[in-house]
């Protein structure tokens, strides 16, 4: 019966199919979504209505080619591309017979460009961001594009309620005048930041932390004050981290709100804190199941010890290093993971480091992008692994971490892949390439050298390679320089760095009663021995010309000097932050010896402790300690040119060269065959200032004794007095050249032929 009932079915539908063929271009079609257009072939194209575009071009936008079957979907699709082509404001396309008609309209050339009231914003910047060009095609669409490009690039420089509004004028001869019409209103800032749930860390500190900074006086200048989600979102994890590198595993910032106030025009930034309690380390051991592995070498990687605060980053760097060890004696599959186990009666993490052997992954390729400029090798030798070596992740890591210290790359991204067999992996690097070259045009006034400028090409990618060089000319009132500088950081592929130096100094009779002219250069070597020890060593050669002041010159003063020198310097840092240490200390120990017209040997060792005082509110003490002595072999005393000059670096509130034993002839300085200095500092921040300024004050108490019985010349004055000494206070600014000091002195012990300044303003490092 079902089968009966089916083939009944089908002869009606057959036979409704067989009358209704002939309709098919009536009203029937309709019905069944055929149309006239279906049915035809084209066999010609007519194209009107264009002047300027070619009929040719217009046809290649179709999706109908003479020959082929017309349909509804095919000339759509041709409106669509000839809309999209942007050289039409009006299309048509049907069929009239067999023939494919298109009837178009063309967007007018444009005259001309113009922005109208971006005072904040160059018209060169404004005209990068739309698709609009003197002579370009015209389009609605690209006006709107344009509109929304500038809206955006005004929102990021922090200008809410910006307006723009395009405006078309049209001219003879099918041409438009395109303006955009800027209305920028005030640039929004941050009102204010505050921090809620904060007990153990002060908000001055975890304002120094996150990116977002309060508006303040140099907002204008350093536009650190805009308000922007993703920075916040970071800044969230910022506070995270520095919580957990404190002693709070358990923190977390529950919100990170913004709110925007129309009437003040700024944003009100609020992060809720759950700081957690407070631990500290207890038991750290290693266990391993590789049975040849030397433990004792891990121990030492360790950089925690018990009792300590609880630190993420102490404990990911002891990780990390503890595989390299491990890898640096043949374990190269060697993976390490800790176990933690948690006194929270007592406030203790016991940790034990787990080295086990892990899966046995080799590199298959290391695909790197992104980098247009720098060379495949630079990054590729930064990793430390090659095609088929074994898979390292620490080793990857540590790469990583190098790459972004070169100041070459303003992103560094990461990733993994599965290669080609279970054991093979894919490394993909993607880098963002920073500007590495600069060009420079400095003047300023130093409390040392009076007025001084200096005119200078930086490179620190130099052909892409990763050198680095440097040409500078620079003058002062007194004195004129040029310095050629260029460095190699992967001497033939090594982690050696050469480099050459080469100068030529003036200088005139000021601080002394002759000038000289000197120019030299040296040749330099450098190797790291462990990490934050490293040893540079150079050989140079330097030719010293006399030249007389207004009175005649001393006895040592006259002729020329020639002198070859050969030595070594041996670096050491151990802080938490190079730019601003609040912990850990630096030493540097330096040897050199001076011929041919000099036989002698000079010895000089520094080193600074750093201390966090009250780490919550950002107070870090400081210690250091300085000394220096020149070995004289020749029997007939040092030449003061050669000898230590003894000035602010030493003991602050004395001029350069202010002070020690000067001459009988002319009072010149002599400087000092021997020296020891010692100095305490107190750094804190400036309660009514932002902490966004980058300022901070400094207390300071300086001393040093001064030595220079083995020199040759007469001695006539500034030996009276052995040690000399000042206390004082100073305001230390973050400046975009580097850390920039004031310093206020009160001299407590000198002598009367030393020479002292009240105010010294000076640049500022490690050492």
């Amino acid at each position: 019966m079902d089968a009966r009932n089916s083939l009944l079915r089908s002869l009606i539908l057959g036979l409704f199919l067989w009358i209704g063929a002939p309709l098919a271009g009536g009203p029937v079609a309709g019905l069944f979504g055929v149309t006239a257009a279906q049915a035809q072939t084209v066999t010609s194209i007519s194209v009107s209505g264009n002047r300027r575009v070619d009929q040719s071009t217009i046809v290649s936008f179709l999706a109908l080619r003479v020959g082929q079957a017309s349909s509804r979907s095919l000339i759509n699709d041709s409106i669509d591309s000839l809309f999209q082509s942007g050289l039409f404001s009006e299309v048509d396309v049907h069929m009239s017979g067999s023939t494919l008609v298109v009837a178009v309209t063309e967007n007018p050339i444009i005259s001309s460009v113009l922005f109208r009231g971006n005072d904040k914003l160059t018209d060169e910047r404004l005209a990068g961001l739309v698709d609009l060009t003197s002579l370009g095609v015209y389009s609605d669409a690209a006006v709107q594009r344009g509109v929304r490009s500038i809206e955006l690039a005004y929102e990021k420089d922090g200008f809410t309620g910006v307006t723009v509004s395009p405006g078309i004028e049209v001219l003879a001869n099918e041409r438009v005048r395109v303006t955009f019409n800027v209305v920028e209103g005030d640039r929004s800032g941050i009102a204010s930041i505050a921090f809620v749930g904060n007990q153990a860390i002060g908000d001055w500190t975890l304002a120094s932390v996150i990116k977002t900074r309060q508006s303040n006086l140099m907002s204008w200048l350093l536009r650190d004050d805009l308000f922007d989600q993703d920075k916040i979102d970071v800044d969230a994890e910022l506070i995270r981290l520095h919580y957990a590198n404190n002693g709070y595993p358990d923190a977390e910032v529950l919100s990170a709100v913004a709110e925007f106030d129309a009437e003040r025009n700024a944003y009100y930034v609020s992060f809720t804190i759950s700081e957690g309690e407070m631990y500290r380390f207890g038991d750290v051991n290693v266990e391993t199941s590789i049975s040849d592995i030397d433990t004792a070498v891990l121990q030492r990687e360790i950089r925690m010890r018990p009792g300590d605060r609880y630190s993420l980053a102490d404990v990911q760097k002891s990780t990390q290093e503890m595989a390299l060890a491990a890898a640096s004696q043949g374990f190269s599959f060697a993976e390490v993971r800790t176990r933690i186990d948690r006194d929270i009666a007592n406030n203790i993490f016991s940790l034990t480091f787990l080295v086990d052997n892990g899966a046995r992954l080799y590199v298959e390729r290391i695909n790197i992008f992104g980098n247009n400029k720098t060379r495949d090798f630079v990054i590729r030798r930064a990793v430390e692994m090659s095609e088929g070596d074994p898979f390292n992740r620490s080793l990857l890591a540590k790469g990583q971490s190098e790459l972004e210290s070169l100041q070459l790359f303003s992103q560094v991204q990461v990733s993994l892949e599965p290669g080609s067999a279970s054991d093979q992996v894919i490394i993909n690097i993607v880098v963002k390439e920073m500007a590495s070259g600069s060009y420079g045009l400095t003047a300023g006034l130093s409390t040392d050298e009076g007025v001084l400028g200096e005119l200078s090409l930086t490179e620190r990618n130099f052909l892409g390679r990763g050198q680095f060089l440097r040409v500078a000319i620079g003058a002062t009132t007194s004195s004129r320089t040029f310095e050629f500088s260029f460095t190699e950081p992967r001497f033939m592929g090594l982690k050696v760095a050469t480099g050459i130096d080469v100068y030529r100094r003036v200088v005139d009779a000021g601080t002394f009663t002759y000038g000289t002219e000197s120019t030299g250069g040296q040749v330099r070597v450098g190797l790291p021995i462990f990490d934050g020890l490293n040893l540079t060593g150079f050989v140079g050669a330097e030719s010293k010309l006399f030249t007389p002041g207004d009175v005649p010159p001393p006895p040592y003063a006259t002729g020329t000097l020639n002198k070859i020198f050969v030595g070594y310097r041996l670096t050491l840092v151990d802080v938490d932050n190079e730019q601003r240490p609040s912990e850990g200390f630096t030493a540097q120990l330096s040897q050199e010896y001076v011929g041919v017209d000099h036989n002698l040997i000079k010895t000089e060792v520094s080193g600074k402790y750093y201390y966090p005082l009250l780490p919550d509110v950002g107070v870090v003490g400081s210690l250091r300690g300085q000394a220096g002595i020149i070995n004289d072999f020749s029997g007939a005393g040092v030449n003061p040119n050669e000898t230590f000059s003894l000035g602010p670096k030493l003991v602050r509130g004395f001029a350069g060269n202010g002070f020690g034993p000067r001459d009988t002839f002319n009072s010149d300085p002599l400087g000092a065959t021997e020296y020891v200095g010692v100095s305490a500092e107190i750094e804190f921040p400036i309660p009514v200032l932002p902490e966004s300024l980058g300022l901070r004050g400094a207390v300071w108490a300086d001393a040093a004794y001064v030595g220079g019985a083995s020199l040759g010349p007469a001695i006539g004055s500034g030996v009276g007095v052995p040690v000399r000494s000042s206390v004082g206070a100073s305001v230390v600014w973050d400046s975009p050249f580097g850390p920039l000091r004031g310093n206020f002195a009160q001299i407590l012990s000198s002598d009367a032929a030393d020479e002292t300044q009240v105010f010294q303003l000076t640049l500022t490092s490690l050492f």
